[in-house]
Formats: C-alpha cells, structure tokens, sequence
C-alpha cells in the first residue's frame, strides 16, 4: 500500500491507478523504434492551467531523446491526454536474459518555471511473435520459453511478502534457468514486474478468473456486476503494468468449465477489451478441456498432469501431437504440468504413486519432469511451457502428501529451503553454467544391495566413484542425465561421488547413503 500526495496539477494516477505515462511501441526493429508517449494529467483547480510536460529518454545518465510541450489542462480534468512521439535510431534491444537492457523515461510536468510532477517508467524496446509451427520468436530469433508459475506467497509470511521474498523467488528462478513466468492467477507486486524486466524474464499476466480447480466455485456466475468486476479487473492490469517490457501475453482465465453458465460470450469480450486496451500484445488462457473456449484468446496453452493425474507422461506427446495435427494454425503452449513431491518421502523403487494419497515421493516427481521435458523440448510448436509450480504453496483444501494444506508440486519446498531433484534436473538443462548433481541424495537409507544412480550434468563427460572406486564413465543423454545401472552398495556407509568434466572445468558433487 502507498500513500501518494500530489499538487492540484500533477500527472495523473486516476486512471485505474496507473502511472499516468503510457508508452506505446509503434513500431520497433533493429534499425529504428518507434514510440508514442501517452502522458495523462490531472488539474483539480477551478480553472485552466498553464503547464509545460517534458519527456526525457535515457540510457544510464545519458540522454537519448528529449522534448517539451506547452499546454494547458482544462479545470476539474482528471486524466487529459498529451502526445509525444519519438523515434529512436539504431535502438539497444530488450532481450530476454541474454540483454534485457532498459531505457528510462521520464515525464515531467513544469508550472511557472517549477517542476511539480515526475513520473519514471521503464522503456524495454522490443518485438515478438508467436507462430503455429516455429513457437515464441523475440527480436525476430526463436526462444523457447523454459517457464514456471509462481503463486505470491511464502509459509510463515503468507502474502505479505517483502521485497526480500521477491527477490528471494526471482534468485532461484534465475538459477535454475528460467527465462519465463507465468504469474498465477492474479495481478502480483509491482515489484516483480520490476524484477522481471531487469533480469529479462518473459511474463505472462492475468486477472484472477479461475475455475472450480478442486474448489465449490463455479468460476464464471452469469451476473452483471460479476462480468463488471472481471471488466475492472482486465482493465487495471493492463493499465497499471503497461509499460513492463517482460510482459508478453495477457491471461483470461484459467480452467473454466462451459457446463451451467456458459463463460464464452463472456470471454469473448474480455478479449475484445484487452485488444481495445493494449494492441501491441496477444491474450492467452490456461485450459484442461476440449470446447469453445479454446478457440477465443490469440494464444492458448493447457493444464496438463499427464503421469501425475492418471495416464503416464508419454500420453502427453499423443495429446501435443495430435492437437497440433488436428488444428495446425493453433497456437499450443503447456500453461501447466506437474507432479507433487515431498522431501521427507523417499524410495528406493520407481512406482507411481496415487497423488490424493499421503505418499508423494520426490523420485516419481524428478522421473515425471524428466519424461515430460523430453517430449515439450523437442517439439518448437509448443510456444511456452510453464512447470506447475516453482515454489511448494498452500493450499488448504488439500489433503495429502506429507501435511494438510500444502501443495507440493512446487520445485522448491514452501520455505525456500530446499531445491528439490527436479529443479537441478531442470537447471542441467537450462542454465548453461556447468553443473553436477547426484539425484536422490536425501535417500539415505538404503535396503537394496545394487541400485540406479542418476546425475544431472551439462558438462562433456561424468564419473561415477563409489567409496573411492570408478564405477562408471558416461556422457549426458539430450536431456542432461547419466544413468548408472546396477551400482553396488556395501553394507553400511557408502560415499558416492559425481566428478563432472568439461574442458579445464572440473566439478563435483558427493552425498552418502546407508545400506541396513
């Protein structure tokens, strides 16, 4: 919450509480972008007042583009417009993670030779696209979107997160390699908007319309002051984040049902609003059924559990598959895929395990993101995917895994504390600094005299040594794992070491495990 005071002629925060500067990306390439400075002010004396706006674009403390407009703002306005446009020749690109360079605009508003009103915002010049075939393309080069969701919410803190806990979640993220989010299901601090820009994150934003998702709720009641509401709320996302350059896609709903009041109509026009509003950007909506509502947001992704709920993660590639063949000009994204894991449940067997149940053992969960990444990274026409979820959440309609109230597909547990299995699999795979990490380390105790050792490692080659003695060479398969069957164990004690070589780097990683 924050407590703004400003003269009677200011630029205006009435607007859906936006920052009153909006810039619009015209046109933008690598030679040349084009932009259009919307800058809304507020006059809430009785009569007209002389004013002059000023905008400065600058790169550091260097000014790139500036200019000055004499005005005056009618009595009693609340949100009147000026226009300044600008032209900005051989432009430094936004670029993901690899560049993502920001420009600062400032808007500034002058009375009698006196500023009384500054306004700064991020320019991120950029471009992008989503194709049926080639994915997500930014800056006219293909990206695949290597993304997790991420609920606003911390165990003991709740949702009154510091900025410490943003920075916290944006850490990891960049650790295991993410370069996309997808922030579920609801408008989240500003600050990790802030965040996403300048670690180059693409976002995926959305308004809180959610289906029943194991809850009583219906998640569309065909009511006017429920479709007024949904209207307010698309309206002051777009408008308050406007001008974040990590956002890419502006999210509708999530897993909505046709069944009894039927959202479509509904849909359609929030996606008729959120092109009024913004149209420089594409809708999208996170599905997990077939119908009608597939077919109204520019992009659309599914929710899917393929090996978790049922089924096996190889049915995941048959569904891709024959959705892509069925409807070749469909934009295919995954906005969710998942399975849960507790870090206190361990076993030394590969088995399935019901997921309402009390028993969620981590290794199923690094098996099914295994399975699942093999099938989404192999396939370009999937324009995102988004692992559900990078951070363990509670949940209180839930009744399983190792507590009530949690759930726990997240990578990271609850606190923050531990990474689980699957995130480092995924940072093997998409974090390019070289890395090595025994899986299966936290189960210690052991029953089987021989098992299946697996290591994640981006790295050229890796050693296996049990007690000091090699028991394997091996090279990472496409998906960054060794596998090292039939591994003996001693009684008692076991030291197992992982040494990752690449070249001059040389890196290792060790754990012990107890044969009784």
């Amino acid at each position: 919450m924050h407590l703004l005071v400003t003269d009677s002629l200011c630029i205006s925060p009435l607007d859906c509480a936006s920052p009153g500067l909006f810039l619009v990306q015209q046109a933008v390439g690598e030679c040349r972008a084009e932009v259009s400075a919307r800058i809304e002010l507020s006059n809430a004396a009785e009569r007209p007042q002389p004013a002059v706006v000023r905008l400065r674009i600058a790169d550091g403390e260097r000014t790139v583009y500036e200019a000055e407009k004499e005005i005056v703002v009618a009595p009693h306005a609340t949100a009147q417009q000026e226009r300044i446009d600008f032209v900005l020749e051989h432009p430094r690109l936004w670029n993901g993670t690899a560049d993502p360079f920001l420009y600062r605009a400032e808007a500034t508003l002058w009375r009698d030779g006196a500023e009384v009103d500054r306004v700064e915002q991020p320019l991120g010049l950029r471009y992008f696209t989503v194709d049926p075939e080639l994915g997500f393309l930014l800056n006219g080069k293909h990206l695949p979107l290597h993304g997790v969701c991420r609920h606003q919410e911390w165990a003991e803190a709740g949702n009154a997160l510091r900025a410490e806990h943003h920075e916290e979640d944006v850490r990891l993220m960049v650790e295991m390699g993410a370069n996309a989010v997808r922030l579920a299901h609801y408008p989240q601090s500003e600050y990790i908007y802030d965040l996403m820009d300048r670690c180059g994150m693409i976002v995926w934003a959305e308004i809180p319309f959610v289906g029943p998702g194991g809850y009583a709720d219906k998640g569309f009641v065909d009511l006017q002051s429920f479709r007024d509401n949904g209207r307010q709320q698309l309206r002051e996302l777009i408008r308050q984040h406007y001008n974040h350059p990590s956002i890419c896609f502006w999210g509708l709903f999530n897993e909505l049902k046709e069944a009894g009041d039927n959202p479509v109509e509904y849909v359609g026009e929030l996606n008729v609003l959120a092109h009024e509003e913004d149209p420089t950007r594409p809708t999208a909506a996170a599905s997990n059924q077939g119908g009608a509502l597939n077919f109204i947001t520019d992009l659309i992704a599914w929710n899917r559990y393929d090996g978790w709920y049922g089924a096996t993660p190889a049915t995941l590639a048959e569904w891709l598959d024959a959705t892509h063949r069925e409807h070749p000009d469909l934009r295919i994204g995954i906005s969710e895929y998942g399975a849960g894991a507790s870090v206190l449940h361990q076993q030394d067997s590969l088995v399935q395990p019901e997921p309402n149940s009390w028993w969620h053992p981590e290794n199923w969960q690094t098996e099914y993101h295994i399975r699942s990444w093999e099938i989404i990274s192999e396939r370009s026409y999937v324009w995102g995917s988004f692992v559900w979820n990078m951070f363990d959440f509670g949940a209180a309609h839930r009744t399983e895994g190792d507590r009530p109230g949690i759930n726990d597909k997240g990578l990271v547990t609850h606190d923050r504390r531990v990474c689980k299995d699957a995130f480092y699999f995924y940072k093997a795979n998409w974090n390019a600094e070289p890395m090595v990490r025994i899986a299966g380390r936290r189960e210690v105790r052991r029953v089987r005299p021989t098992t299946t050792v697996r290591v994640f490692s981006n790295c050229h080659e890796v050693t296996l040594r049990v007690n000091g003695r090699t028991v394997g060479v091996a090279k990472p398969d496409r998906v960054c794992v060794c596998t090292f069957a039939d591994v003996a164990l001693r009684r008692g004690e076991n030291i197992v070491e992982a040494e990752a070589r690449d070249g001059r780097t040389r890196l290792t990683d060790r754990c012990s495990w107890v044969l009784e």
